[in-house]
């Protein structure tokens, strides 16, 4: 029996997590040494989209839970709720040594894979590299530099659940067990389900290729035990995020992942979920894009690096050549690197020395690890192609379950980054226990004949692409010709980069295998290539900025402006409604940030808004704006339009119908199709259109001198007072939402109708009374005290498998 040892059993643990805090502090120095902070644009939006949310929390102690500064209110769930999972969120502190939010997730990227390779057998300092391999991959940085912080925390804590699985089925239960439910609750903790799917793929892979080998060797009772065991792991973890889930299942089928109540019979294709067009269009990498995970600038990089910015740029000299400065500026704008299919794109680099490793440990790993994680590569890949491989990706948008609630089809390449280091050091692992000899040279050809030779013959070549987009066929020859060279430089160059560094580490491992240099050595040369070779890529795309003291938005002239006016009203941005969250920041908004928007209001703003915006555009214009015509802004309780920073940026508009009125006349109508069709044409102030179909149409008679006033407002609790001579029918410009929203009148609970497509309305009785609307939904108000149970006793599980496993240690090792 061996007793526990400093040198072999804890020496390494602590070199390599040394080694992963150090990488981690000079790798984002800026943060550590300069004060600064990452410029990362969803944070910023989502500072903006949530501020309302936390400023409510720091008055009160109090989850708001309704979001009410964009698109004129929404559930909060995806966007700022903090829930009752202390114990895992303690975790993820001591698994990160406290590391600043958000570069903490690339260290516990590097832990977690780190445990990933010793669990599989590699040994400590070859699990060195290979976890900075997959730690400081530019997927991760790319991701972490725009501010999607949770996709990145999600794919950091991918390998401890792998680790868990694996070590269970290994024969190490206990720890598998306790491995798999801490690695899956710090993982759901995120909150980020699509990364939550890409991982079920490598699961379900790995568990059918240890099936058929558990039913080969006679040990399908075994199998078994293990999955018996996993189970209660994965729902015990899924206890500590039940809440959440909860709340987001529940959301999704209203959202725009949810299915459209206006789609037609004949055509119920993608009735649910996201359509073909925003999935793909746009967002799919070309066939051989790919190719950037050995060769980063093979597509030309980044979209947003502009080649002019260099004055050394074929294109920066071609422009200043043509003497014409209002062309040069006019395409300046097309000096993009990046010539490939996608809107906007940064390429995924995994490595040149990953890559070599990874065909090469298709050749020496264990063939029950090749034959799960290489096609899970391929898989990974052909997901990426999206509309450009339409046959497949066509077929799993329609058929496959959940597929279609995701967008972003190229973040799928998480699956083959999260492959290629493991099967690359399995490989490796192997290639070092079978030493020198005549057959495992001729094997390593392979690999490094193929990896070095493609990238010597692109950097002679220059490759044998196009090195322009669609649109870039019709500018100027002299400007194209330009912009092709500097797109072939750009290939060349990081061709020859790859091509040194796969040259290098051979040499290194040649050397190694005919024991010209020792194992301390040559863990040490590995580590170190590898980590420059990726690091240096991923550095690229990494932008800074002096950490802000004070708010992230400072107020312009016309917000001041518009923040005079203390009564409750919204505002509409014409600069980008829909796509930024900085109006948010400081007024409710009818528009925002965020990629699961309800689906009603984006039917909405698709019809009647977006073709009332164009003609409110049109009367300006033309000077005859007429604020009565605008039916859909005045519902909305749109008060002032602002398209611009300047104080008389602002158009005031005086026939907003306010936080809530009565109506004169309610339109029944029969369908949704029909009820989106009315409001676009109707006096929302004196008519209101509700769908007979789903609510009960009240009887009313109008009332002249009704009047209905908002009296107190708070993000989950709004109240009223309202007078009124006869029975009649209040809309309130507040967004209507089935699950969680509690009306009453003077105490007593009340049915709320949805009228005018997205709005809440409530039949009011003659009189005068106090009328209330609180937003209580089960998925918090119940499924929250389930996940703090759930937390607390992943605390108990894990801690009791920890040290059941170290006190047992000897008898599993002996």
């Amino acid at each position: 029996m061996r007793k526990i040892t400093f040198v072999k059993d804890i020496l390494p643990h602590l070199i390599a997590v040394i080694a992963f805090l150090l990488i981690t502090v000079f790798f984002f120095n800026p943060v550590f040494f300069d004060n600064k902070s990452l410029d990362q644009h969803d944070i910023q939006m989502w500072e903006g989209s949530s501020r309302a949310l936390r400023d409510f929390r720091d008055k009160t102690g109090e989850e708001g839970l309704w979001a009410p500064g964009m698109f004129s209110g929404m559930p909060a769930y995806l966007v700022n709720v903090e829930w009752s999972n202390g114990p895992v969120l303690a975790f993820k502190k001591i698994l990160s040594l406290g590391l600043p939010h958000p570069v903490a997730n690339i260290f516990i990227a590097f832990v977690c894979y780190y445990i990933l390779l010793l669990s599989f057998g590699v040994r400590p300092y070859l699990a060195i590299a290979g976890a900075v391999a997959f730690g400081l991959s530019s997927y991760l940085i790319i991701g972490l530099a725009a501010g999607h912080n949770a996709r990145i925390g999600a794919i950091a804590f991918m390998p401890l659940i792998m680790a868990g699985i694996h070590l269970t089925f290994s024969g190490k239960r206990v720890l598998g067990f306790g491995v798999t439910t801490l690695g899956m609750a710090l993982h759901l903790r995120e909150n980020h389900l699509q990364i939550t799917y890409y991982l079920m793929f490598i699961v379900i892979v790995y568990g059918i290729v240890r099936l058929i080998e558990f039913i080969r060797q006679g040990r399908a009772i075994e199998f078994a035990k293990s999955i018996a065991l996993l189970i209660p792991a994965v729902l015990l973890a899924a206890a500590t995020f039940f809440g959440q889930f909860w709340a987001i299942t529940e959301y999704s089928r209203y959202s725009i992942r949810g299915p459209s109540e206006l789609t037609s019979k004949v055509n119920t294709t993608a009735a649910a979920g996201l359509d073909k067009e925003y999935t793909f269009q746009g967002k799919s990498n070309g066939i051989w894009e790919p190719m950037t995970l050995m060769i980063p600038d093979i597509y030309g990089g980044s979209s947003m690096n502009l080649l002019v910015n260099d004055q050394g740029s074929n294109v920066y000299k071609a422009l200043v050549q043509s003497g014409n400065q209002e062309m040069a500026n006019q395409l300046a704008s097309y000096t993009s690197g990046y010539w490939g299919p996608q809107s906007l794109a940064a390429p995924y680099y995994a490595g040149a020395i990953i890559c070599f490793l990874f065909v090469m440990g298709i050749l020496y790993s264990n063939k029950m690890y090749v034959w799960w994680l290489l096609p899970l590569s391929i898989l990974s890949i052909v997901l990426t192609w999206g509309d450009n491989f339409s046959s497949f990706n066509y077929f799993m948008l329609d058929y496959f379950p959940g597929y279609n609630k995701f967008r972003s089809v190229t973040f799928a390449l998480v699956i083959i980054l999260f492959t290629m280091p493991l099967l690359g050091m399995l490989g490796l692992e192997n290639l070092l226990k079978k030493g020198w000899s005549k057959d495992t040279i001729k094997k390593l050809a392979w690999p490094l004949g193929l990896t070095l030779g493609v990238c010597l013959v692109l950097a002679v070549s220059g490759g044998f692409g196009g090195y322009l987009r669609d649109f870039e066929e019709q500018l100027p020859v002299w400007f194209t010709n330009a912009l092709r060279e500097d797109r072939k430089d750009l290939l060349r160059a990081d061709a020859w980069r790859s091509f040194w560094f796969i040259g290098i580490f051979s040499i290194v491992l040649y050397a190694r295998l005919k024991n010209w240099i020792k194992d301390p050595i040559f863990f040490l040369l590995a580590a170190i290539l590898i980590t420059f070779d990726i690091s240096f890529v991923s550095k690229r795309y990494l932008n800074y900025q002096r950490r802000k003291l004070q708010n992230t938005f400072t107020a312009y002239a016309s917000d001041q402006e518009i923040l005079k006016d203390k009564s409750y009203y919204r505002v509409y941005n014409l600069q980008g409604a829909f796509n930024e969250a900085r109006t948010s920041f400081f007024h409710n908004s009818i528009g925002g940030y965020h990629g699961a928007k309800l689906r009603r209001y984006q039917d909405l703003y698709d019809s009647c808004l977006f073709r009332e915006t164009q003609q409110m555009i049109s009367d300006v214009q033309s000077g005859k704006l007429d604020f009565t015509k605008y039916g859909v802004l005045n519902m909305l309780n749109v008060k002032y339009i602002v398209y611009g920073p300047d104080q008389g940026n602002i158009i005031p508009n005086p026939e907003s119908n306010g936080s809530a009125w009565f109506v004169n006349e309610i339109e029944k109508v029969s369908s949704p199709v029909e009820e989106l069709a009315k409001i676009c044409d109707v006096n929302t102030g004196t008519v209101a259109v509700v769908d007979g179909s789903k609510f009960d149409v009240p009887e009313i008679v109008p009332d002249s001198a009704a009047s209905i006033l908002l009296t107190e407002f708070q993000p989950n609790h709004l109240k009223y007072e309202s007078q009124t001579q006869s029975a009649g029918l209040a809309v309130f410009s507040e967004i209507f939402y089935p699950k969680g929203w509690i009306a009453s009148i003077d105490g007593q609970e009340a049915t709320i109708l949805r009228a005018d497509y997205v709005l809440r309305a409530l039949a009011i009785p003659a009189g005068k009374h106090t009328i209330e609307f609180k937003f209580k939904p089960k998925p918090y108000m119940i499924g929250n005290k389930i996940t703090m149970a759930g937390s607390w006793l992943l605390l108990i599980v894990v801690l009791g498998s920890l040290g059941w496993t170290f006190r047992n240690h000897e008898k599993e090792t002996s």
